[in-house]
């Protein structure tokens, strides 16, 4: 099963994605989606779209997850955020692939095994539960995290839905 995950971002979109076979985790590719500040909010979105559409066919992905949206101190930043989160999580709907969402903490815990751990710790323990990866951008490594996290979390809720 390959899993992407994405982290998204107005400015930067990091994506991951790793393939989950009998609870082995293997890096496959990342990468980060990068949008000019010269361009206007909706062209900057439609980019996105068009390079997660890419993506998504590209590596024929079976589920995909996206972090859920915390709240800055800034609105208008939390409002930007939401706009590109929308966008990932439309996109693999849009392809028939199921999303999950997980909030921050969930993912630092599930990777970290601490849900305030820093960027730095996130980083390393995902170069080490994916010894295949090489230097990630914090868009990237966050974005396995989530994808990693979806390989945890994700195979529960299946079989929760199986039982109910």
């Amino acid at each position: 099963m390959k899993i992407l995950g994405i982290d998204p971002g107005l400015r930067n979109t990091g994506w991951g994605i790793i393939s989950y076979i009998n609870n082995s985790l293997s890096y496959v590719a990342s990468g980060t989606i990068c949008t000019s500040t010269k361009d206007t909010d909706p062209y900057r979105l439609a980019y996105i779209d068009v390079q997660l559409t890419k993506i998504i066919k590209e590596w024929d992905i079976d589920r995909a997850a996206v972090e859920e949206t915390f709240v800055n101190k800034n609105p208008k930043s939390t409002l930007k955020l939401g706009q590109a989160r929308g966008v990932a999580l439309v996109v693999p709907a849009r392809a028939g692939i199921p999303v999950s969402e997980y909030a921050a903490t969930l993912i630092k815990k599930s990777i970290v095994g601490n849900g305030h751990a820093t960027k730095d710790q996130m980083n390393m323990m995902v170069k080490t539960l994916l010894p295949k990866t090489k230097d990630l951008k914090p868009d990237e490594a966050d974005a396995l995290a989530i994808a990693i996290t979806e390989a945890h979390h994700g195979h529960l809720k299946t079989l929760i839905q199986k039982v109910s």
